[in-house]
């Protein structure tokens, strides 16, 4: 059963930590057509309904600069948890033991995408205009459907897509903080340079 179940909570986990309502809605969504996987918990009525209410403050929130590292701060317990959440209910009446691997492996893949999209909506805020924050969310969103909406097809390409993006994620925010943190020492060089040229004013 583990060998089943593990591409559904690395993707779900995965995705959770990007946006955690769009996957309990889809879940709840991909249930109610059909798909076997998806826990009866996640199809449940009013699940689906504050999922759909929660994601679109958050379609909101994270198109917001600074608001949307706001809403990451206050999502770093919510979102593991989540990922976390949803694998233990993928997991059934699995053993306990087994039960509590996949929770644990749904909400640490969940913490590293978090930690991922944090990083990188924190660079992007960065910049000084706003349309950045609103594309990257929205490729972020589209994104989580898109790979949420392939493990219905095949969970295992599915899962080996989300692991990937994870690890691109994670090199892409490296490479944008190095890059930042460049530009500011250049920044800050150039200003001492004006400020030690500047002829001072006589003290009085």
């Amino acid at each position: 059963m583990g060998a089943e179940l593990l591409p559904w909570v690395l993707t779900s986990g995965w995705a959770s930590g990007i946006n955690a309502y769009a996957v309990v809605l889809l879940m709840g969504a991909f249930g109610r057509l059909g798909v076997d996987a998806v826990p009866s918990a996640l199809q449940r009525t009013d699940v689906i309904v504050v999922a759909a209410v929660l994601f679109v403050v958050e379609l909101v929130a994270d198109k917001v600069p600074y608001v949307d590292s706001a809403w990451d701060a206050v999502h770093t317990v919510v979102r593991p948890v989540v990922g976390a959440a949803i694998a233990a209910l993928l997991a059934g009446d699995a053993g306990s033991l087994e039960q509590a691997v996949m929770a644990a492996t749904g909400g640490g893949s969940a913490l590293a995408s978090h930690l991922v999209k944090a990083g990188l909506r924190a660079a992007v805020n960065t910049s000084p205009e706003p349309a950045s924050n609103v594309v990257v969310s929205t490729g972020e969103d589209l994104t989580v459907a898109g790979v949420v909406s392939l493990a219905v097809l095949n969970p295992w390409v599915s899962a080996v897509l989300a692991m990937t993006l994870l690890v691109v994620g994670a090199v892409l925010v490296t490479l944008l903080w190095r890059r930042i943190r460049r530009a500011r020492r250049r920044w800050r060089g150039w200003r001492r340079r004006r400020w030690g040229d500047a002829p001072r004013t006589p003290a009085t």
